[in-house]
Order: C-alpha cells, then sequence, then structure tokens
C-alpha cells in the first residue's frame, strides 16, 4: 500500500516499511519473497499510467505530478537533467531519489522510450529498489528488532509519534513548495505584456527561453526571437545576455 502510494505521487515514504517488512522476514515471520514481488507489482501500474499520460499529454502531466507531491517544479529540471546525463538508465536509479521516483514514467513517456523498453526497466528498478531496502532489512532483523521491542513500550505514543512525524515531512515539502512559488511571483511578467511588448517591437525587451533540451524537443515551440539558453548554462553563457535591457525568461 504504502509502496502504491507513494508510486501514485503521494507524500508517503515507503522505505521504511520495506525496511521493516525486511526486519520481518529475518526474523522469520513473514516470507521475504512474496513481500518482494508485492512490492514489485504495486510499483508497476502507477508508473506505467504516469507513463502513458507523459506520452499523451507532456510537460503539463509533470506539472500536475509536482503539484500532488509537494515537490517544487525545479524536481522536473532535476529528472531532465538525469536522463540528458544517463538516458534510459535514469529509470533504474530514479526511484532512490524522493520525487524523481514518481516524475520520470512520464518523463521517460515524453521522450519516446518504447513501451517495452519501459516495462522492463521500470521492472528492473522496482526489483533493484525494493532489494536494496528490504535487504538492509533483513540484513540488520535484529538490530531492528531491538528498535520494534522498544518502539512496542510506547504502545500508544508511537503512533502519535509517527503521525506527527508524517505530519512535519509534508508540512515541510508544503513549505518548501509555497517558498518555491512566492520566489517566482518576484518581478513577474504577464504572457499578454510579453505578447503586447513584442508585437510594439519593444527594443528594450530580451526573452530567454530556459527550457531543457528535453522540454525543446517535446514542444518544439518557441516566443519568436528568443534566445534559447538551457538554465544550467546561463552561468557559462551570461555574456550572451544584454545589460541594457529587460530580460524575460521563461520555462515549461
Amino acid at each position: 500500500m504504502f509502496v502504491l502510494a507513494e508510486q501514485i505521487g503521494l507524500p508517503v515514504p515507503a522505505v521504511p516499511v520495506l525496511l521493516g517488512v525486511g526486519a520481518l522476514a529475518g526474523a522469520g515471520r513473514m516470507t521475504l519473497a512474496v513481500a518482494f514481488v508485492a512490492a514489485v507489482a504495486a510499483s508497476l501500474p502507477p508508473d506505467l499510467l504516469w507513463y502513458e499520460l507523459g506520452r499523451r499529454r507532456g510537460g503539463r502531466i509533470l506539472g500536475l505530478l509536482c503539484r500532488i507531491s509537494l515537490e517544487p517544479d525545479s524536481c522536473v529540471r532535476r529528472t531532465e537533467n538525469l536522463f540528458i546525463q544517463r538516458g534510459r538508465k535514469a529509470l533504474l536509479i530514479s526511484k532512490f531519489f524522493p520525487g524523481l521516483s514518481t516524475v520520470a514514467p512520464p518523463m521517460a513517456g515524453m521522450v519516446g522510450i518504447a513501451r517495452w523498453q519501459f516495462i522492463l526497466l521500470d521492472i528492473a528498478a522496482a526489483i533493484l529498489w525494493a532489494g536494496v531496502w528490504m535487504g538492509l532489512g533483513y540484513m540488520f532483523s535484529d538490530a531492528l528488532e531491538v528498535v520494534a521491542s522498544r518502539a512496542a513500550r510506547l504502545g500508544n505514543w508511537l503512533g502519535l509519534i509517527l503521525g506527527a512525524m508524517l505530519v512535519s515531512y509534508i508540512a515541510i515539502k508544503f513549505v518548501q513548495r509555497q517558498r518555491f512559488l512566492r520566489s517566482l511571483r518576484i518581478a513577474r511578467i504577464t504572457p499578454a505584456e510579453v505578447k503586447s511588448r513584442l508585437e510594439s517591437a519593444d527594443d528594450t525587451l530580451f526573452v530567454v527561453d530556459t527550457r531543457s533540451a528535453l522540454d525543446v524537443r517535446a514542444v518544439p515551440y518557441a516566443i519568436p526571437g528568443a534566445l534559447w539558453i538551457a538554465a544550467e548554462d546561463i552561468d557559462r553563457r551570461e555574456r550572451e545576455l544584454p545589460r541594457d535591457r529587460d530580460i524575460v525568461v521563461y520555462c515549461s
């Protein structure tokens, strides 16, 4: 259930559950193979759904996922950079990074990875991800059992503590997102204003397209006259930016 919820995009961490399952298996209280298959099976359906939506709807789905998962929109950029650097191999390691694990499947659909390739890579990623965390829980089952026995003494207090931790986790993510959105509102200009100034041949305006190569490939349209500089290349190409004009940057 936790694995399914995390892959859907909800801010629910599944790693502690996988560790706990591995510890229970190490103590002989659960069959590791059954739990492992269940975790992998729970991971695939939501990943395949997001892949298909990304393939058909593109960037809008990535924005929706970032809002659901309470991750700042920069999680899309991190995933794009990961795909640029590692290609299809990015799917194998994305599950180990909170936020990226949910954004990677629709990104795979956007960049045109074949469905059969995605399914194979996603299954391999789920096996690797679940195997590592369950394996750690299995190896350190004795230590985790001591922790669990001490936690059991807390009784209802444990539930309150865990509930408080979950609420705090969600609150932190929410605050991070609000700060990110607040930073975007600074010195903001509307699309209508940009359009009006471009139509009036306003030579004090300079437009920069900061989309990644993947975004440009997925949606090959741009504001007329805009200079394309990917966000990560701005520092390297800053000399190309005029100092005497109003610079407007836009992304996906």
